[in-house]
């Protein structure tokens, strides 16, 4: 058969193999290699397949493409592998017999619904190699592969999936296909190790090794699963791409020996379910038995404890039975009902399995039937009825005592509280430290609580009676209450007997307190105008005196000797007083009342009386001395007094009469100015001449200071008023003498007359109408007016500012003189000596040095020229002078 033919059937039969597995073809044919590598392993492994099968009906292939050619081994291999007769052979050696042998096997296969494309008997009976495996390809893959499914995938993909799912827990093993996946061996390994892990140590395995692997498999396969070795470990590794249908066919055997493993199983499993049904009753009837058992002794257990009728002493541990059987009702009784009903539905459960299988019913142990159980539980419920109604007749017993005694507690707990103490509050003795008003504020309370112990009598009673109760139930704690309650009566009858002792030691008391308390009042009464009395005394006695005459020293004297003739009758009372308080004090000794605190309606006591009475004593002649040494002092200031008046009554007088004197020669007219001066430097002289007069004076004055004597009823004259006489009457010489002075300076420089300022002193002395030797503003505005003057305000605001610029309201003499000649004089100005400058200048605007020193008397000139400025106007030469600001400079702001 020629190279091409032989390729394109390849490709008519074969489902395998890509471009470049035909390209190696070629090149295994080119290289005239006697089979390319795939013929090899399919010879190989089909072969030995076929054998696997054919051992069975004992005979097996050497040659694959010659021993199938009569056609009789293969319908052998068919009837073997399928189970089925096939049509009888021809026994006949020649061609037409085997090709009707082979045809007959062709047509079975074809009859399994297997297409077999251009796969003629001829060929197969001429020994055609590829057309044989081809053929023995299509038997494998419908008898060994078509029927595995693995989740309705069926044949090829159904035999690679069962390979995955084997080999997934392999970490180094990836089937992904039926040629190089396999490469390794490992795959083939795991298969083994995964069915039957006793076989091969997985472990040891590489995968870098797959001769040891692929040998390990193949060998174990054969010698231990009955899988002949269908190929060489040589060939799959020193193959690029091993044959897709040689592993298919190799790993099929495989699947077939595991899964005919798994049929084994499913007869066991049927064995080991009809042992199960037997052991599942055999359980169910332990269970009933042990069910039965635990049942019927909790019940045993129970009805003796539902039978105990004994009632426990304490509501609490009443309370705990009915909580104890609360809880079997609630929580224990439930699960034994639902036990009981159970263990019957068992028991029915148990007989109808047995029933079912064909099993002999079940016989309970003695004592464990259904029915002993219900008569046992019938039995429980007997017990358990009224026995709760026990349990509360019983906590209604114990409640009632528990009040009781709760109620005897409660009133016991309140008395002993209230009692508390009581006792001790009874046998204080405060009462022999208290004041009176103390004892009856204790009566008082005493009282309250007399009555507030009456009022207890009826819990007392009240006690005594729950005790009796109690002990009438048989109350389980009876002798404590009952020793509770004797404690209280005991303790009851003592406070009575203390109440009755402290109510007589108080009424004992207060009846001394109170005589006590009469005393106290009468001394106080007696004491408190004694101890005025010699409070006032003591004062006057040392009372410091001012006396300032003889009469008034006398009358102390006579006061102070009235004085001493009271005290015997003084001293008198002062003995009646220390009386009462001795008598205080003789009770006090012979009763024992402690007294507590000091007479409450005074603070006096005898020490304090006899103290001041002693110090009254001792004053009295105190005061006698006191008085005669002011009586001396009072002669000796009269004798002072006497001798400042005689000299002051003089002197007095004197300055007086020179100050009408002084003022009459200023004001009169008679003779001339001088005449005046003249006169008044006389009386300036007389004046002076008097001063020794006034220093022996202020001599005397210093005596009657240094005496403190302050008033003098022989003179009107005060030290200070001659003083100030004195001290005006010189300032007002002076001042007179200078006024002449300046009035003839006026008179002069103005060229007035004596005439004229006679008239003026005149007008003057007329219009200062208070004779004040001034005019105020009224006066002098009709003065003025008197002498021709018209003018409006504005016109007297002017004069005004002239003769009075100090603003003082007043004009004097001079102002008004220097006022009268200024209006009346002919004046010089500013303007006049400037005209007479520009006369001297030749009537130019300014002077020349020459012209000032020809023209003035030589001092008068060097004056000007050392005051002058220099001119400074355009028609200025050297030396020029400036007259006009010169001038203006002279009379300053004012004209005057």
């Amino acid at each position: 058969m020629d190279h091409h033919h032989h390729q394109q059937q390849h490709h008519d039969h074969y489902d395998g193999g890509e471009n470049d597995y035909m390209h190696q073809e070629d090149d295994w044919d080119r290289d005239m290699l006697l089979d390319p590598a795939w013929e090899k392993q399919q010879r190989k492994t089909f072969t030995a397949w076929c054998n696997s099968h054919l051992r069975k009906a004992g005979t097996q292939i050497e040659n694959i493409e010659e021993d199938f050619r009569d056609g009789l081994k293969l319908m052998l291999l068919l009837e073997v592998i399928s189970g089925e007769r096939l049509a009888k052979p021809e026994r006949g050696k020649m061609r037409v017999h085997k090709i009707s042998n082979v045809n007959k096997a062709l047509d079975f296969i074809a009859s399994k619904g297997v297409k077999l494309v251009s796969i003629g008997a001829e060929e197969i009976v001429d020994g055609n190699a590829k057309m044989t495996l081809g053929m023995i390809w299509t038997i494998i893959l419908r008898f060994a592969i078509q029927d595995i499914s693995v989740e309705e995938t069926s044949a090829k993909e159904g035999l690679l999936l069962w390979c995955q799912r084997k080999t997934a827990p392999y970490k180094n093993v990836n089937i992904q296909n039926f040629h190089i996946s396999w490469k390794d061996g490992l795959g083939f390994c795991a298969l083994i190790h995964r069915h039957r892990p006793e076989l091969i140590d997985y472990g040891k395995l590489r995968k870098d090794d797959p001769m040891t692997n692929l040998n390990t498999a193949f060998d174990v396969a054969e010698k231990y699963l009955d899988i002949p070795k269908m190929l060489d470990a040589e060939d799959i590794v020193s193959t690029l791409r091993p044959d897709e249908k040689a592993i298919m066919t190799y790993v099929s055997c495989y699947y077939h020996a595991f899964s005919g493993k798994q049929k084994a199983e499913t007869a066991a499993n049927r064995i080991c379910k009809v042992l199960a049904v037997n052991q599942e009753n055999e359980q169910l009837m332990e269970d009933y038995e042990k069910l039965a058992s635990d049942l019927l002794e909790w019940i045993r257990r129970t009805i003796p404890w539902l039978e105990n009728r004994v009632p426990e002493n304490t509501m609490q541990a009443m309370q705990q039975m009915l909580e104890d059987f609360r809880d079997y009702r609630r929580l224990h009784k439930p699960p034994k009902v639902q036990e009981k009903c159970q263990l019957e539905i068992n028991f029915n459960t148990l007989q109808t399995k047995l029933r079912l299988s064909n099993r002999p019913a079940f016989m309970p142990s003695e004592g464990k039937m259904v029915s002993d159980i219900s008569s046992a539980w019938g039995s429980l419920e007997g017990a358990e009825k009224g026995y709760e109604e026990w349990l509360l007749n019983e906590i209604r017993r114990l409640e009632r005592l528990d009040h009781l005694a709760e109620k005897f507690r409660q009133k016991a707990a309140i008395h002993e509280a209230w009692t508390d103490g009581k006792e001790e509050m009874l046998q204080q003795k405060d009462y022999e430290t208290a004041s009176l008003s103390d004892i009856k504020a204790l009566l008082k309370k005493h009282e309250a609580f007399e009555s507030d112990l009456a009022a207890h009598q009826d819990r007392v009673e009240q006690i005594a009676a729950i005790a009796q109760e109690l002990n009438e139930l048989e109350y389980y704690d009876s002798p404590s209450v009952n020793a509770r309650c004797q404690q209280i009566c005991d303790q009851w009858d003592s406070l009575g007997v203390l109440t009755q002792k402290r109510s007589e030691a108080l009424q004992r008391t207060e009846k001394l307190l109170e005589t006590i308390d009469q005393l106290y009042l009468e001394f106080a009464k007696r004491a408190a105008p004694f101890n005025n009395w010699m409070e006032g005394a003591m004062e006057d006695l040392q009372d410091t005196f001012i006396v300032h005459t003889i009469e008034e020293i006398q009358g102390l004297s006579t006061a102070h000797e009235q004085f001493k003739a009271t005290l015997p009758e003084a001293d008198k009372e002062r003995q009646a007083i220390l009386g009462i308080h001795n008598e205080i004090a003789k009770i006090v000794q012979t009763y024992h009342v402690n007294m507590a605190g000091t007479n409450p309606y005074t603070t006096i006591n005898p020490q304090e009386i006899n103290a001041k009475w002693d110090k009254v004593r001792q004053l009295v002649p105190q005061r006698d001395q006191a008085l005669i040494e002011e009586h001396a002092r009072q002669q000796n200031n009269e004798r002072l007094r006497r001798q400042f008046a005689n000299q002051a009554n003089v002197i007095g007088p004197w300055i007086q009469t020179k100050m009408e004197e002084i003022g009459r020669i200023s004001i009169e007219m008679h003779g001339t100015l001088e005449g005046h001066l003249t006169h008044l430097r006389q009386y300036e002289k007389s004046i002076v001449n008097y001063k020794p007069k006034i220093d022996q004076l202020e001599g005397d004055h210093q005596l009657i200071q240094e005496a403190l004597i302050f008033d003098n009823k022989h003179t009107n004259y005060t030290m200070e008023h001659i003083r100030v006489g004195w001290e005006q009457l010189l300032t007002t010489i002076a001042r007179t003498i200078n006024e002449i002075e300046n009035q003839i300076l006026t008179r002069d420089a103005k060229g007035i007359s004596q005439d004229q300022m006679n008239e003026f002193r005149a007008s003057f002395n007329h219009f200062d109408r208070k004779r004040t030797g001034m005019m105020d503003a009224e006066d002098f505005r009709a003065c003025l007016i008197s002498m021709g003057y018209n003018m409006g305000e504005a016109e007297f605001a002017r004069i005004m500012s002239i003769v009075d610029p100090n603003r003082l309201g007043v004009i004097t003499f001079q102002a008004f003189i220097d006022f009268m000649s200024h209006e009346t004089a002919d004046t010089d100005t500013a303007d006049q000596v400037m005209t007479s400058f520009k006369v001297l200048a030749g009537d130019k605007n300014y002077i020349l040095v020459d012209e000032l020193r020809r023209e003035l008397p030589p001092d008068q000139a060097e004056y000007c020229i050392a005051r002058m400025t220099p001119y400074t106007g355009p028609d200025a030469v050297p030396g020029a002078l400036d007259y006009m600001s010169f001038s203006t400079a002279l009379y300053g702001e004012s004209d005057l």
